[in-house]
């Protein structure tokens, strides 16, 4: 986290407080999932057009106007990117349950061949009988997956889309009215810590702003690298593809391997016969995944969350086991935050200067509204 240099970092007692809030926030957070997604949406949104509001309101438009030009302009484009994927293609021949199946059903034969592969390459796997094993759990839990939690899963699905219908009204209010919030928030501090107050304050902003930024500008580089890999390699709808992995890996770990069952599905549906497809699709997730760590997240990411890897990889197991999915996806800028509030609120409180100030101001009130009270 960019804290201000010439201060220090939390002691373990703030820490201790740090994480706690945080895994009580994840808890209230899982219990009020309806609202936490589409809050979180509305705030990347607002991360993304912030800049062209107020790029708008320096050319002299009112905050109202620039707000609802943005969003105009936000719409439309959405509107137009949404007719596109749909009238891109004709009509497809199979409906989305059939070209399921035959994804997984190419997936499952991907399987198949590299567990053949290696009994020939291992005779001590094919005495265990690795490939039959295999082939055997493989097919019940593709059956089981179909018929029993497919349908809860899109059910749950349908059941969350009219929530995610308050993201833009969100977004909305907070481009129109979030200078206001944050003066009615800094007209509730006392004097004494009014400096170090607005300091939070405005660390809490840039921070949630430069996590945003740089997991859009993350996903971006993403699915442009990942879509010119695949496309190179011969798997069909490279861009989506693309795009859906840069997006599943939002969710730290779980949504890699997500994305990267879903390429592999993919390429060794496009070319049964030759499974060195698939190995190449893989290649192409392993180093675009090499590339995230160590090119793509330190220019992005790593400028927005200075948080050491123990604590990181810890709050995201602690963030799944108490919230879930939803956990995973929001526990690491919930803890930015909290970082920022929980460090600057130690310090303000550990300040002796600072309470001193504040008893000293409560004294000259308390003398100033009782000094014509002796006479």
């Amino acid at each position: 986290m960019n804290l201000l240099p010439t201060q220090k970092r939390g002691g373990p007692v703030v820490w201790s407080g740090i994480i706690a809030a945080t895994c009580v926030l994840l808890f209230l957070l899982q219990q009020m999932l309806f609202l936490a997604i589409p809050f979180l949406l509305g705030i990347v949104l607002y991360y993304i057009l912030q800049p062209p509001t107020q790029r708008l309101v320096r050319m002299g438009f009112s905050q109202n106007a620039a707000t609802l030009s943005v969003g105009a302009l936000f719409l439309l484009l959405l509107a137009l990117a949404v007719l596109a994927a749909v009238y891109w293609k004709s009509a497809p021949t199979t409906s989305w349950q059939a070209m399921l199946g035959i994804y997984l059903a190419g997936g499952l034969e991907f399987v198949r061949h590299t567990m053949t592969a290696l009994e020939q390459q291992f005779p001590i796997l094919q005495q265990v009988q690795l490939a039959d094993t295999v082939n055997q759990r493989m097919t019940e839990f593709t059956g089981d997956f179909i018929q029993s939690h497919l349908t809860d899963i899109l059910v749950s699905v349908a059941a969350w889309l009219p929530s995610l219908l308050l993201a833009p009204f969100l977004t909305f209010f907070f481009l129109r009215d979030g200078l206001r919030f944050k003066k009615f928030l800094a007209r509730a501090v006392p004097n004494a810590f009014f400096e170090r107050t607005l300091c939070l304050l405005h660390e809490v902003d840039q921070t949630a702003h430069r996590y945003f930024r740089g997991l859009i500008r993350l996903t971006i580089l993403d699915t442009a690298v990942l879509a010119l890999g695949l496309w190179a390699i011969g798997v069909s709808s490279p861009l989506v593809l693309g795009l859906i992995a840069a997006v599943l890996a939002w969710v730290p770990y779980v949504g890699s391997i997500v994305g990267c069952m879903l390429v592999v599905m993919v390429a060794s549906t496009d070319a049964p016969a030759d499974p060195s497809v698939a190995y190449l699709a893989i290649g192409v997730f392993i180093l675009v995944r090499l590339l995230d760590d160590f090119v793509f997240m330190p220019l992005t990411l790593g400028r927005s969350l200075h948080i050491h890897p123990l604590i990181t990889v810890l709050m995201i197991f602690i963030g799944g086991s108490v919230a879930g999915v939803a956990g995973l996806m929001l526990v690491l800028p919930l803890l930015g935050v909290v970082m920022v509030i929980g460090e600057t609120l130690g310090r303000l409180i550990t300040d002796p200067r600072l309470r001193a100030r504040h008893r000293n101001a409560i004294e000259l009130r308390t003398r100033q509204a009782s000094y014509d009270l002796s006479s």
